[in-house]
């Protein structure tokens, strides 16, 4: 299996609503790494998986309906606890929508999506789908 993984970050600011969040149920901000793993196992004519510039490019545009952003205002988020796993499946579902789209070229070899949200140097979350 081939896998390329291309990396951005966001700010945000946000609460968790719940007991079990503690002192994060108040708002507060939050920088994640982002890294994106795109995997297949096969190349393209090109011998890529993917263009890492259109993969920086359309992670960039992701994150940036999210930076800077207060989550709880955003009406797509409402109702949902904006946890780092949860942060990390919306991320993979909004690439994959542009996967399908053809944002990314030729991409019907690709298999695999890795979106992993570094909350700091020792904890983040990862989700993994299908493409």
């Amino acid at each position: 299996m081939f896998s390329v993984t291309v990396r951005d970050h966001m700010m945000v600011a946000h609460s968790l609503p719940g007991e079990v969040f503690g002192p994060a149920q108040r708002l507060h901000g939050a920088t994640y790494v982002v890294d994106t793993t795109w995997c297949s196992p096969t190349l393209d004519a090109d011998g890529l998986v993917v263009d890492i510039g259109l993969a920086t490019e359309q992670l960039r545009e992701v994150l940036s309906a999210f930076t800077y952003r207060n989550l709880d205002d955003l009406p797509d988020l409402a109702g949902t606890p904006t946890t780092t796993e949860v942060m990390a499946r919306v991320v993979a579902d909004r690439l994959a929508e542009r996967v399908a789209a053809g944002a990314l070229g030729a991409t019907g070899h690709l298999t695999r999506l890795v979106v992993t949200l570094h909350e700091s140097h020792v904890a983040w979350a990862s989700y993994e789908r299908a493409l």
